[in-house]
């Protein structure tokens, strides 16, 4: 998870030293002079912040795809990202390279030559790229969470499965590498190695930011803030809770509740995401949601502190998150319990807690759980590396290890979590109906206002005739 050398670049050619950083016009022609010799999938990357720049990592590295472009409404993100795919090409021998850089995602999508895009931007603007990506035809990778509401997680489901595109959810821990306790622990649980299951406790810790909260100050000359509201509510510009000027370091929008739902969306998406397919959940959802949290009250940094949810699922299985359990899943059943993580690696110093006393990142109470499952069991589907799979994918036309149906029903676990954490009361979910039964204040907050007709997704199913 770690990326010595981008980081490093990348952080050098933020830092504006003289000479090292370029700010490009934005591209409009072709993106190559001679087509690719290999029909590579042609991808452009939007969003070149911190998850961003990890994501085109993993697509430099693919021989079935290339980076040929990077959007970012940040100039002098988008810069650097060019200018580090263009290197690795150099590295490659390739002689001239050029990467077409973009500040509108928009027209990311209206080139022809671009096949499919890696959306990699802050939370609460997946579901509208996604969708209007779906909408133009091109094929997706969308970090996770997969949207930021209830209603964008089913509207952008509705597009992908209309317009037969591919997309993989960053639902990494589906994938073996770089997390490879997850598959053994979650098939040992569906093929009723620990017997009966009767409880999961899952910890994702929370985050809270130190230090001095920020005041309103200017806007940078390279950011198009306003764009980058998006749908969120009109407010001042405060670095400390957009992204840092001079590196990709963790940004203040995660911790602020018009750009993120906090971390029970954050880690909860990838960690719910593992219980429901061990539960055979991945088309569900729980019944009922009782849900406790503390949040933060000033008016910078809003997001839940600490919580503890009870969830019961279909077959009397609950579901219990609380920030105070160790980060992982816990399945316990009848005849005993394995539990997973991803181990002592954290990406930033603020992640949630790993492994106590050098604990291993997959346990069981008995040897016998983890053992071979036989031929017949129920398996994840074959998946090494989270962005070949998805490549692999698109080429074959097939759907990938995380593909939307499953990651909207994971989004939607998370938020009737969230809005149970809002509400502080018992509530009846219909994974069915994807509604909450007899409750008009619950229901309402499966969707947002955004700021502007044109961050509404359902305008845009509107606009391509898939409302």
């Amino acid at each position: 998870m770690n990326h010595p050398t981008r980081r490093n670049f990348i952080k050098t050619s933020l830092g504006g030293t003289a000479g090292m950083l370029i700010l490009p016009n934005i591209f409009t022609g072709s993106l190559f002079a001679a087509a690719s010799p290999n029909k590579q999938l042609q991808v452009a990357q939007i969003g070149c912040g911190r998850m961003g720049s990890g994501d085109m990592d993993g697509i430099l590295r693919q021989t079935k795809a290339r980076v040929v472009a990077v959007c970012d409404l940040d100039s002098k993100r988008a810069a650097a990202a060019a200018a580090h795919a263009e290197e690795h090409y150099k590295k490659k021998g390739e002689a001239a390279v050029r990467i077409g850089v973009y500040e509108d995602y928009r027209e990311v999508l209206a080139n022809p030559e671009i096949d499919a895009v890696v959306v990699s931007v802050p939370d609460h603007w997946h579901g509208l790229i996604a969708v209007a990506a779906a909408i133009a035809g091109k094929h997706i990778y969308v970090q996770k969470p997969l949207a930021y509401t209830i209603a964008e997680a089913i509207a952008l489901r509705k597009a992908v499965l209309a317009k037969k595109v591919i997309l993989q959810t960053g639902s990494q821990q589906r994938s073996e590498n770089p997390f490879p306790a997850f598959r053994p622990a979650s098939e040992a649980v569906r093929n009723g190695r620990i017997g009966k299951l009767q409880t999961i406790k899952i910890g994702v810790g929370i985050d809270k930011p130190s230090g001095k909260a920020p005041a309103p100050m200017p806007v940078p000359p390279t950011l198009n803030f306003e764009r980058w509201l998006g749908p969120a509510p009109e407010q001042p510009y405060m670095e400390g809770r957009v992204h840092p000027q001079h590196d990709i370091g963790r940004p203040g929008w995660i911790t602020t509740e018009g750009f993120g739902l906090g971390m029970i969306t954050n880690w909860g998406a990838h960690h719910i995401d593992i219980a429901q397919w061990a539960m055979g959940q991945e088309l569900g959802g729980p019944m009922t949601i009782e849900a406790q949290a503390e949040f933060m009250l000033n008016d910078v940094w809003t997001v839940h502190t600490s919580y503890h949810i009870a969830m019961m699922f279909p077959n009397e299985v609950q579901l219990i998150l609380d920030n105070s359990f160790e980060n992982g899943i816990h399945f316990e059943g009848s005849e005993g319990w394995v539990f997973c993580t991803r181990g002592a690696a954290k990406v930033t110093a603020s992640d949630p807690n790993t492994p106590v006393g050098g604990a291993s990142a997959l346990r069981a109470s008995n040897a016998n759980i983890l053992s071979p499952l036989g031929a017949d069991a129920k398996r994840w589907p074959a998946s090494h590396d989270h962005y070949d799979n998805w490549i692999d994918s698109v080429l074959a036309n097939k759907e990938p290890v995380a593909p939307v149906s499953q990651s909207a029903r994971s989004l939607e676990t998370c938020a009737t979590a969230w809005i149970g954490m809002k509400l502080k009361r018992k509530l009846t979910w219909d994974a069915a109906k994807e509604e909450f039964v007899g409750d008009a204040e619950a229901n309402a907050l499966r969707s947002r206002n955004p700021r502007k007709p044109e961050y509404d997704t359902q305008v845009l199913l509107a606009k391509a005739g898939l409302a």
